[in-house]
């Protein structure tokens, strides 16, 4: 097993993976900028490093200081959490030259998946189903407008390097082709250093599930069930849950056995996650490949009782999966929410600052991912999560009611948050039904927006 582990990253996911190293007798090293030196995972660990100044591109995303933190310390691997580097594979690369374990896929596969465009490609030949649209990328304005013309609008032009919904441009007619041709390729190049840009049929009332995987050294896969992400602003995620609340088991069975095979088509390794859109008649088309433990990985862990994150370092250090297809086991619903330092508002801007009050909520089966504190202070260089709050259930309606009393109890005073929205949320119908689907969120903001100003005001 490892002697010692890098941490790549700050914030509640620092904290998740080092206490999944403690709890495996692992040594950690825990990295963080000047804007970090007192967050909660720098007061936590046992050993730090200051990697650089206060900016992501200065600290977090710095490879050459990060590999230096990972020699000097004496680690042996390298972990990256998620976001910053975990999907870097020039990142992953330099780790293995290093002489250091990147504990992930491999480089090869990370910039194989990466490439949206090559993903398609490859999810076309082993079979799984993909949204209409391009083979490969676009080399002109009219080679669009012909395909448009051919599959229908609305159609959508998306980077191959892209992510988090930049480089995407949607396109309702031929007459805003060239606009958004030009506009989605100049925001590709400025974001990826790639303009290269794909198109694809825009599905419209539709869920997105995805399903996590795990893959080892030794050729054994296996899926860990769904999650649905649908409730999403701007292809942002507000809650997630498990399983699904409309999909039915034969459908629910199709798409982790495509799941399976697109990490076999990949030549997967370690912990991922295979996006899907799904359409009410039950047609589904692959997306893509988050090759990196997710946000929303603790959803599927309190159903498994699978601790992602070990697994991850199990694998990475060469070992078989530690349980087979048959011996998974999901158990009840559960349901994730993302509580934001932000202000719907006033356009969910970012609310930095510090926090005055905070509470978390707690009781029986509700876990909280946080690296907050009363006292301590939001930066303004990083993503806005300040906590995730996850409910387990024995049905869905138990684990709704869970979350709503969680999030009564939550308090933070000092930064505005999301909770309001989110609370609203859960007593929306479709939310109460599971029919909601990813334009859900944005089409009833306003309405969503009033009902949680007059909460906060009772």
């Amino acid at each position: 097993m490892f002697k010692k582990i890098l941490i790549a990253n700050r914030g509640e996911i620092a904290i998740r993976i080092m206490r999944t190293c403690r709890e495996m007798g692992i040594e950690y090293v825990c990295v963080h900028s000047t804007a970090d030196r007192e967050a909660l995972h720098v007061q936590l660990a046992e050993e730090t490093v200051c990697i650089g100044g206060p900016r992501s591109e200065d600290s977090y995303l710095n490879i050459a200081n990060i590999l230096q933190a990972a020699l000097s310390t004496g680690c042996d691997a390298i972990h990256p959490g998620y976001g910053f580097l975990s999907e870097n594979a020039d990142f992953a690369e330099l780790v293995v030259a290093a002489g250091l374990t990147f504990i992930g896929p491999t480089a090869a596969t990370i910039r194989q998946l990466g490439d949206k465009s090559n993903a398609r490609t490859l999810m076309i030949e082993a079979g799984v189903p993909v949204i209409p649209g391009s083979d490969g990328l676009l080399s002109s304005v009219e080679e669009a407008l012909d395909l448009a013309a051919e599959i229908g609008y609305p159609i959508l032009l998306k980077a191959t390097s892209g992510g988090g919904g930049r480089g995407m441009r949607r396109v309702d007619n031929p007459e805003e082709m060239e606009a958004a041709f030009y506009s989605a390729k100049r925001e590709s190049q400025v974001n990826f250093a790639d303009d290269g840009i794909y198109l694809e049929k825009l599905i419209q009332k539709a869920k997105h599930i995805e399903v996590q995987i795990l893959a080892d050294r030794h050729g054994n896969i296996i899926q860990l069930g769904e999650r649905d992400c649908s409730l999403q602003r701007k292809r942002q995620k507000l809650i997630e849950e498990s399983p699904c609340a409309t999909l039915q088991d034969a459908l629910r069975k199709d798409l982790c056995d495509a799941a399976v095979t697109a990490a076999e088509a990949a030549s997967f390794l370690g912990a991922g996650t295979v996006e899907f859109v799904v359409e009410p008649d039950g047609s589904f088309y692959f997306m893509e490949v988050n090759t990196r433990i997710q946000v929303e990985h603790t959803v599927t862990e309190v159903l498994t009782g699978i601790d992602l994150i070990a697994e991850q370092i199990r694998i990475a250090n060469g070992a078989k999966l530690s349980l087979s297809q048959d011996e998974v086991q999901v158990r009840g619903h559960a349901i994730e929410c993302r509580i934001n330092a932000e202000s719907p508002a006033l356009g969910f801007r970012p609310s930095p600052g510090q926090i005055e009050s905070f509470n978390l909520p707690g009781g029986f089966f509700v876990r909280v991912d946080s690296s907050m504190y009363a006292g301590c202070k939001i930066p303004p260089y990083y993503d806005s999560l300040i906590a995730k709050i996850i409910v387990h259930g024995s049905s869905r309606r138990e684990a709704m009611r869970r979350m709503r009393r969680c999030l009564e109890e939550l308090i933070v005073e000092g930064v505005d948050t999301n909770v309001g929205l989110l609370y609203v949320l859960l007593f929306e119908n479709d939310m109460i039904k599971g029919t909601y689907d990813t334009n859900y969120v944005e089409t009833n903001m306003e309405q969503l927006l009033d009902y949680a100003s007059l909460m906060e005001t009772e």
